[in-house]
């Protein structure tokens, strides 16, 4: 995942744009603010969904011929040695959500859910997870739906990964776990269904693919820098026309006294 500073597109800013699309490359903080903040829709770009479309074909031949595959036809961490059958895949990973979803403390604000939905998008759209294309448009609905899983605050094991919080938010897509829509806090199942869609089944792989990623501390990281330029931007504005409204002198900024 790239985050920059600033990226034009046409001339005009990301966060002046009604839909962003995301694809393989990298993705600019106005991106993401616009997102998070102005309400910005997504979509997939139509080389991401090739992509996930080829990767996904190589993970069902690898299970089809029985390979070991880690957290795919084998378990996880110390079970890495414990091969699962092609009958309990589906079952593997949507125990890996269930199990992971052990979230504490307060749930994560609207804005925040909304940049972490973003950037988990983003990532699975590079094509490397084996994700399912309809498993992606499933979280694409629910951000542009305005169906935020509720998300407990702490519970990340840091830089080896988002794995608590990613969990709570993966669960709506399977109608577990609690999402906030219109306002109020209900079942993922009843948030689905007063939008029309239907829980998902995960298939080989993706309980781990949906898990593994720092989203969440990324988000907050991208936010609070996104933040900060601007107010520095805005520090420099105001004390620039401070000087001027005062008839200062700019003479202490002489490039040469600098250099």
């Amino acid at each position: 995942m790239i985050l920059s500073v600033g990226e034009r597109v046409k001339g005009r800013r990301f966060e002046r744009m009604k839909e962003i699309t995301l694809g393989i490359d990298g993705m600019s903080l106005e991106a993401l603010a616009a997102i998070a903040r102005k309400g910005a829709r997504v979509r997939l770009a139509r080389e991401s969904e090739q992509r996930l479309i080829s990767t996904r074909r190589l993970v069902e031949q690898w299970v089809e011929q029985g390979r070991s595959v880690y957290g795919v036809t084998t378990g996880f961490g110390a079970l890495s040695d414990v091969s699962i059958s092609k009958e309990e895949t589906k079952q593997l990973q949507k125990n890996i959500l269930m199990s992971h979803a052990a979230g504490v403390g307060d749930v994560l604000d609207d804005e925040t859910v909304r940049a972490v939905m973003a950037l988990r998008i983003k990532d699975l759209a590079r094509g490397h997870s084996g994700i399912r294309l309809e498993t992606v448009r499933q979280l694409i609905e629910l951000l542009n739906r305005r169906i935020y899983p509720v998300v407990p605050g702490q519970g990340s094991v840091g830089a080896s990964g988002d794995l608590a919080p990613l969990a709570h938010l993966s669960l709506v897509l399977i109608g577990q776990g609690e999402a906030v829509y219109r306002g109020k806090r209900m079942s993922g199942f009843d948030a689905l269904k007063d939008c029309g869609l239907e829980p998902i089944e995960l298939e080989a792989g993706e309980g781990l693919a949906l898990v593994n990623g720092t989203q969440m501390m990324t988000a907050i990281g991208g936010l609070s820098v996104y933040d900060s330029i601007r107010l520095s931007k805005m520090t420099d504005i105001a004390a620039a026309m401070s000087l001027e409204v005062l008839m200062g002198t700019r003479t202490e900024f002489d490039p040469r006294i600098h250099e």
